[in-house]
């Protein structure tokens, strides 16, 4: 398989291999699906409420495999979205996650500090930028937004303030949360893999779940084993979209990164020497950080679109993607057009509606959660505390947050979903091409562009339908 750049460095670090395959009939009082950030902070949060409880997860690959450890780095809040969290699930319940997605950044640097855990946390805030035109002001409504709640973690920035984070002419105007950090994904991931075995959970990898039976105990069939428990989670992400309860409610797409040689005098030139996490106000984010070791990691999302939920090696890595991705990282940051590119791979995205999370039951003793719209590496701390106070059936605020939640059916069936969505992606592409050029699109490509679910941070802002 094609590993990201964060898993090669991540796993070269460690000392010990693989945990074992799951094999034979086995039994835990909750088994865990999925070993990335969600699966692992649910296990851990389980042993902090009940230390007794005996928890498995299974990971069809290694913890870290998937989306955990390939992202981009970004560890954000959720106050861009303020918005949407409060239609989503009312005005206090929205302040109350949104202040927990603030609180998930200062856990995360303290599970690092305490574990000694080298994620590479450097808190160097997020600049959500305009590089055309159109995109001017996108983040005018959440600044509002926040400031009519008594927030003031985001603000419009002057094109003076924007240039002293990083000077390029395609970075128009922005806006600026300082709250946010960055991390190295992989590092992260595999941490908590450790310290989850360090506190008794136990893992199997290479292990994918081929069958879920939701009846009486519920049991969970490997290639080689299975798994009864009283409580499954699933923590699958975008593989949650196989689920036919979730097939409507969840799309996975690509997101493709590439990453440069290490060049600190690149960074200087550019006058981004504070890591800041930035991203633009597309649909089609560019999201880039420069890493510890001063290299640039660029990413694009809107890839590719999975065919029936199917997750293939294209998820991992295309090469015509990289090179797509390459030709928009020298367009976007211009002094990076005689940097090497050294490494590229790609990750599955699990995109929602509104681009938030679902959490909810799909049977007695099947709870589920994901759908993180690229922005989870800090909210699966909430979804991990959502997860395992649902599997440890408590009756808290995390139980009965607003984000668990009906999943709806807010995109059509397949094959239209696949076919639409080709269509809806190409009319996006379309339209954000002619906005760099600054042009305006046509009337046709704007209006099928607008049924584009809600992006890295917009909660739709800029979606036009009718």
């Amino acid at each position: 398989m094609h590993r990201s750049l964060w898993l090669e460095e991540a796993l070269a670090a460690e000392d010990g291999g693989s945990a074992v395959a799951l094999t034979g009939v086995q039994r835990a009082d909750v088994c865990i699906v999925g070993g990335g950030y969600t699966g692992l902070w649910t296990a851990l949060r389980i042993k902090d409420l009940d230390p007794g409880c005996d928890v498995a997860i299974v990971e069809a690959d290694i913890c870290g495999g998937g989306a955990s450890g390939r992202n981009g780095g970004f560890l954000t809040t959720w106050w861009s979205k303020l918005g949407t969290l409060i239609k989503a699930c009312g005005e206090e319940e929205g302040m109350r996650i949104a202040r927990a997605s603030e609180e998930a950044v200062d856990a995360i640097e303290g599970f690092c500090a305490e574990h000694g855990v080298d994620a590479h946390f450097r808190r160097g805030g997020w600049l959500w930028v305009a590089t055309a035109p159109a995109q001017m002001g996108m983040w005018e409504s959440a600044v509002a937004e926040c400031e009519r709640h008594g927030v003031h973690e985001l603000k419009a920035l002057t094109l003076e303030e924007l240039h002293e984070h990083i000077d390029q002419p395609t970075h128009l105007g922005g806006a600026w949360e300082p709250r946010t950090a960055t991390v190295h994904p992989a590092q992260l991931a595999r941490g908590l893999r450790r310290v989850a075995l360090e506190r008794g959970v136990r893992i199997y990898e290479n292990s994918p779940m081929l069958s879920l039976r939701r009846t009486g105990p519920p049991r969970v069939r490997t290639p080689d084993g299975e798994m009864t428990a009283g409580t499954v989670v699933l923590a699958l992400n975008a593989w949650s979209a196989a689920i036919p309860e979730l097939s409507r409610a969840i799309v996975p797409v690509t997101s493709d990164i590439v990453a440069t040689a290490p060049d600190h005098a690149l960074l200087e030139r550019m006058r981004w020497t504070r890591a800041e996490a930035i991203a633009d106000a597309r649909l089609m984010v560019h999201y880039y950080q420069a890493t510890r070791d001063s290299r640039i990691v660029f990413g694009k999302g809107g890839g590719t679109l999975a065919y029936r939920a199917r997750i293939g090696d294209g998820f991992n890595h295309d090469p015509r993607r990289t090179a797509w991705v390459t030709e928009h990282m020298h367009r976007i940051l211009p002094a990076t057009a005689g940097a090497e590119v050294t490494h590229s791979w790609a990750g599955p995205v699990a995109r929602t509606d509104d681009g938030l999370p679902i959490f909810g039951r799909l049977a007695p003793d099947v709870v589920h959660g994901g759908g993180y719209s690229g922005n989870g590496v800090g909210p699966t701390w909430i979804g991990g505390r959502i997860l395992a106070s649902l599997a440890l059936g408590r009756d808290d605020e995390w139980a009965s947050a607003g984000l668990v939640r009906d999943p709806g059916r807010a995109f059509p069936p397949e094959p239209v979903r696949y076919l639409g969505g080709r269509v809806v992606r190409e009319a996006v592409r379309r339209m954000e091409d002619a906005e760099d050029r600054g042009q305006k699109p046509g009337r046709l490509v704007s209006y099928a562009a607008g049924f584009a679910p809600a992006g890295y941070a917009r909660g739709g802002g800029r979606r036009r339908r009718g």
